[in-house]
């Protein structure tokens, strides 16, 4: 990656993220546990009211109705927006010699 003249990189691209991401989302993210932005309702993902009569799936809030999540799949790509949701935490099993 070639920073723009006489300017340093002070950033990565995308690619970083790649290994972490392809962790976290190896796992059963249907156990993992979303806050809605909305009502700030916590629960698992598991619980929340999907519809899947749309060309994806629409999962929305069981508290408050608000759409936490929605997800697309297309031949060549898969579409997941989160924007209902302030955060999603998966727990991952500890790796020997961690604490």
């Amino acid at each position: 990656m070639n920073a723009p003249q006489g300017r340093p990189t002070d950033h990565v691209d995308g690619n970083a993220l790649a290994g972490p991401l392809s962790e976290l989302f190896a796992v059963d993210v249907t156990a993992a546990t979303g806050r809605c932005v909305n009502c700030g309702r916590t629960g698992p993902v598991a619980e929340l009211r999907v519809y899947d009569r749309a060309p994806g799936l629409v999962a929305r809030c069981p508290g408050c109705g608000h759409v936490i999540l929605r997800f697309v799949r297309t031949p060549d790509s898969a579409w997941l927006d989160l924007t209902g949701t302030v955060s999603l935490r998966v727990r991952l099993p500890r790796e020997e010699g961690r604490g």
